[in-house]
């Protein structure tokens, strides 16, 4: 979860409270805590608050495409608007789809694992706080994801090179 326009923390909570209540078959698990993240990309734009928020899902009920959908109407409902040439610019909501279960795919609407997840220490830093001992499909753990990447942690501020 992330934006970085109005109030982030309250459209953060406004996205989760949304989500916590679409259903008894989507249940809250876990939720990192707040961060401030420089922007990749376009950098001249303000710093993101980000978090990593962990759902429970019913496996029998929800696909990872169904979920996504999920994802970008709450998107919708809270106002975001997605603009051809804005991809990383600035929003007042952003809500991505990292991980489901196990589930590798890739087709035109949805690649899981999240295709940037591993180069993005706005993900991995809190991805670690609810799931430190996470270990890839391919065998490599968090702690060895973020050493390969070239990002300073000061308190809960984020920035990457």
């Amino acid at each position: 979860m992330g934006s970085n326009q109005g109030d982030p923390e309250a459209s953060i909570e406004e996205a989760l409270q949304r989500l916590e209540h679409y259903g008894n078959d989507l249940v809250f698990d876990a939720q990192s805590p707040l961060y401030k993240t420089e922007p990749q990309g376009k950098k001249d734009q303000p710093w993101f608050t980000n978090c990593v928020v962990r759902f429970k899902v019913g496996s029998d009920i929800w696909a990872p495409a169904g979920l996504l959908s999920t994802l970008q109407a709450v998107e919708g409902k809270m106002g975001r608007e997605r603009e051809p040439g804005n991809e990383g610019g600035p929003r007042n909501i952003d809500l991505d789809l990292l991980l489901f279960g196990d589930v590798q795919m890739q087709d035109e609407y949805l690649t899981l694992p999240h295709p940037r997840m591993l180069e993005r220490a706005f993900v991995l830093v809190p991805l670690r706080d609810i799931a430190p001992g996470f270990v890839f499909a391919d065998g490599k753990t968090i702690d060895q994801a973020l050493a390969a990447l070239s990002y300073t942690l000061e308190g809960r501020n984020i920035s990457q090179k």
